[in-house]
């Protein structure tokens, strides 16, 4: 398949939640292989489908070190999240040129509709945990610097505004 563009921020898309997915077709197989060669491409370890312009509830995720280890995710919905935080700095191709430290809880049980179609429960540490949560944020039309205080967030945005 093929990496496909990053859609630049502010596009209205990135804002707009993502429809749910009703069944796994070779289509939304097509789209997840496209979002893991994006991924690879960035490189980064996770991407929500409304990042390339694609509105449906799809995310990969791949935090492994030897990578080739994608989740590939329809409706994925957090069931339980740890109270412990983890800190991380994160950032999205979308708005390049900027990060932010954002903490959000260690650990996730995550449910949602793998590539088989099938329903599964998948708990999620560390790193595997932060990127979940970062894509199950733009499958409902927000970004990791919503998260930020909105003096943070109006710093962030006018330093991105300056990196381009």
């Amino acid at each position: 398949m093929t990496a496909r563009p990053c859609i630049p921020w502010p596009d209205k898309r990135l804002r707009t939640p993502a429809a749910p997915v009703e069944a796994i077709t070779d289509e939304i197989r097509a789209i997840w292989t496209d979002m893991i060669d994006t991924m690879e491409a960035m490189p980064g370890v996770g991407l929500g489908a409304p990042q390339i312009g694609v509105m449906l509830c799809l995310a990969v995720v791949d935090a492994s070190e030897k990578r080739g280890e994608a989740v590939r995710m329809a409706n994925p919905e957090v069931l339980h999240a740890s109270v412990k935080l983890r800190s991380h700095d994160e950032a999205s191709p979308n708005l390049p040129g900027v990060w932010a430290s954002i903490d959000r809880p260690r650990a996730v049980t995550v449910r949602f509709l793998n590539a088989e179609g099938e329903i599964e429960e998948r708990d999620f540490v560390g790193l595997w945990a932060t990127s979940v949560q970062h894509q199950i944020d733009h499958l409902n039309g927000r970004m990791y610097f919503d998260h930020l205080s909105k003096v943070k967030r109006d710093m962030l945005l006018r330093r991105a505004k300056k990196a381009r």
